[in-house]
This record gives C-alpha cells, sequence and structure tokens, in this order.
C-alpha cells in the first residue's frame, strides 16, 4: 500500500514537470522503437505474417491517438474548470463587498477591509508556485474565512432580519467558492489513464520499430513517432498542471476587482476632500 502510494506521489511530481516529462518520454519511447528494430533484425517479419501485423500495428496507434484525444479532453476540461471557479470566486467576493452595506456600519467597514485582504490572499493563490509559500497562503486564507465569517455572524445573531440573511448569504458563497476553487486545483488526469498512455505509447512505437520494411532505416525516422508523441504529453501535462506548466489559469477577474474596488476607494476619498474643502 505505501509503495503504490509513494509510486503515484512521485508520478505525480513528474507530471507537475511538463518539460521533464517530455525529455523522459523521447526518451524512453525512442528506446522502445530501437528495441523493436533489433528484434526485428535478430527474428525478421515473414511475409504472410505482415498483412496480421499491419493490423496489428494500425489498431495499435489508432487506439493511441484515441487516448491521447481523450486525454486532451479532460485536460481541457479541468482547465475550463479551474477557469469558471476564478470568475465565480471574483464575482462572489464582489457581491458581499457590496451586501457589507446591509450590516451595521462598524461592521460593514470591518469586513471590507477583511474581504480585500481575503481578495490579496486569493490572487497570490493562483500566482503562487512553491509549496511552501502555498501552505502558508492557506494558513491564512483559512484564519481570515474564520475572522469573516465572525465577523458576518455577530450582527447575524444580533438582528436575525432577511436583509442581514442576505450578508450571511453572500458570505456563505465566498466561503464555498474557494472550497470549489481548492477542489478543482486537485482535479488531475487520473494516474491510471496516464499510466494507460504511456504504456501503450512504448508499445506503438516498439511495433513501429519492428515492422519497419527495411533493416537500414536510420535512427533519425524512428525518433518521429516518439518526438509527436511525447510532444502531446507535453501539452498535456502543461494544461493539466496548475502550477508546473507554463500554461495557467490567470487571476484576470480578481485582478479586475480588485482594481474597481481601488477605484471606488479613491472615488469616495476625493468626494470626501471636495466636501471638506466646500464645508470650510
Amino acid at each position: 500500500m505505501d509503495y503504490w502510494y509513494g509510486v503515484e506521489v512521485l508520478t505525480q511530481r513528474v507530471l507537475n514537470f511538463p518539460v521533464l516529462l517530455f525529455l523522459s518520454s523521447v526518451l524512453v519511447l525512442w528506446l522502445s522503437a530501437q528495441i523493436g528494430a533489433s528484434l526485428r533484425r535478430r527474428q525478421p517479419l515473414k511475409d504472410d505474417e505482415r498483412e496480421d501485423f499491419g493490423v496489428v500495428q494500425a489498431a495499435t496507434l489508432t487506439l493511441l491517438g484515441l487516448l491521447i484525444g481523450f486525454s486532451f479532453a479532460m485536460a481541457i476540461s479541468r482547465y475550463d474548470q479551474r477557469k469558471n471557479y476564478e470568475a465565480t470566486e471574483a464575482n462572489a467576493i464582489g457581491t458581499e463587498y457590496f451586501r457589507a452595506g446591509l450590516m451595521p456600519a462598524a461592521h460593514a467597514a470591518a469586513l471590507r477591509t477583511q474581504l480585500k485582504r481575503y481578495l490579496e490572499l486569493r490572487i497570490l493563490f493562483y500566482q503562487t508556485r512553491t509549496t511552501r509559500r502555498l501552505q502558508n497562503l492557506t494558513a491564512d486564507t483559512v484564519q481570515l474565512q474564520a475572522e469573516m465569517w465572525s465577523a458576518v455572524q455577530t450582527p447575524a445573531l444580533s438582528q436575525a432580519t432577511p436583509v442581514m440573511a442576505l450578508a450571511v448569504s453572500g458570505m456563505n458563497d465566498v466561503l464555498n467558492s474557494q472550497a470549489y476553487t481548492q477542489a478543482a486545483w486537485l482535479n488531475r488526469i487520473p494516474i491510471a489513464a496516464w499510466s494507460l498512455l504511456i504504456v501503450t505509447a512504448i508499445f506503438c512505437n516498439a511495433l513501429i520499430g519492428y515492422g519497419a520494411r527495411s533493416a537500414n532505416t536510420r535512427a533519425v525516422l524512428l525518433l518521429v513517432l516518439p518526438l509527436v508523441v511525447s510532444i502531446s504529453f507535453l501539452l498535456m501535462a502543461d494544461i493539466d498542471s496548475p502550477r508546473g506548466g507554463l500554461i495557467q489559469v490567470a487571476p484576470n477577474n480578481l485582478d479586475s476587482l480588485s482594481q474597481s474596488l481601488n477605484d471606488q476607494l479613491s472615488i469616495r476619498l476625493s468626494t470626501s476632500e471636495k466636501a471638506v474643502v466646500n464645508s470650510k
């Protein structure tokens, strides 16, 4: 049990570095083709066996293509899910920021300050790549969530009105959206799917090497399929890895919300200053 868990953790770490996966898969698949070519030289195909071999080879390559296509669809759907939850988080935080105005003034000001700090933490969550920094962010986020819930709970218990219920409901959406985002970032292509994909690719390349008609087939020609398949693996791993790849979910909606809240604060300060000047 511990052995397979260790293998799964190690595999997941490799998948977090798409370039490493690309280099290793090119090497493994090219070696598979070379092994197939070596077997062909020792025991070449007979003419009456080549037709049946072609059927097996075509079926295996078709299966590999289908597996790559399905895996791409899985990776893209998970990437889209992460993008959608980023927008959901921004919408929930923005809604609760305005609903805070339904609370008493002192509680509203405190909650809005907390929401701004929370918004900064959520932006950092999307931008952070290191595990240690992410652990610190998670601890700060959990603590701030407890403080925000307490800030809403206290006035809601003292004034149990439908208006206060809106503020409580909005805070519930803020907390839930973060949990949904966390679950979406942990939802990756299963290790079993990657294993089946890699094993099928190894057999395909071995069959390509074994089925080469000429014994003098250059090694560079046997590199074509490993290179193409490895590029597919690279793109899938890059899309599927929330932090390790180049294709990442940018907190565009959260950044836009932060800028909007800062602009509103600047407008309020400017209006207050003008009112003070006019009163003098």
